[in-house]
């Protein structure tokens, strides 16, 4: 089996925090995900006229 390493920080994992090395690298992941840092990569909306407050009438 091969040793894990911190996603954070890169340092081996400790079984209490797995899959991290510490508290504090697994609060700032948390905070990462908080803040939004993490994100997936998409395709730009399309704008379809939908979501404006213009009436054709």
């Amino acid at each position: 089996m091969t040793a894990q390493t911190c996603p954070t920080c890169g340092k081996p994992t400790a079984a209490e925090f797995r899959p991290f090395c510490s508290r504090g690298c697994k609060d700032r992941d948390l905070l990462a995900w908080l803040s939004e840092s993490y994100r997936l990569p998409g395709r730009e909306p399309m704008h379809d006229g939908l979501d404006t407050d213009e009436n054709p009438d």
